[in-house]
């Protein structure tokens, strides 16, 4: 049964996980599992998540080419 995990268990899978991860990867994947667990909570209360702002180039930075050729006709 999973409610009976005690503390001997989570230190054995903790002892686990850092024997295949290491010592310098497991803050990182604790951070992750984390970061994850908290997003999966805020999109079952359906909370936005915070999302970076997309950058666009303008068109004109777009239609000339580096190397000063042509732009194909469309």
């Amino acid at each position: 049964m999973i409610g009976n995990i005690g503390p001997l268990e989570i230190g054995i899978v903790l002892l686990i996980a850092l024997l295949v991860f290491g010592p310098r990867r497991l803050p990182e994947l604790g951070n992750s599992l984390g970061r994850g667990i908290r997003d999966f909570g805020k999109g079952i209360k359906g909370e936005e998540t915070e999302t970076a702002p997309v950058e666009i180039d303008p068109p004109s930075a777009r239609a000339r080419p580096r190397w000063g050729g042509v732009v194909g006709r469309e």
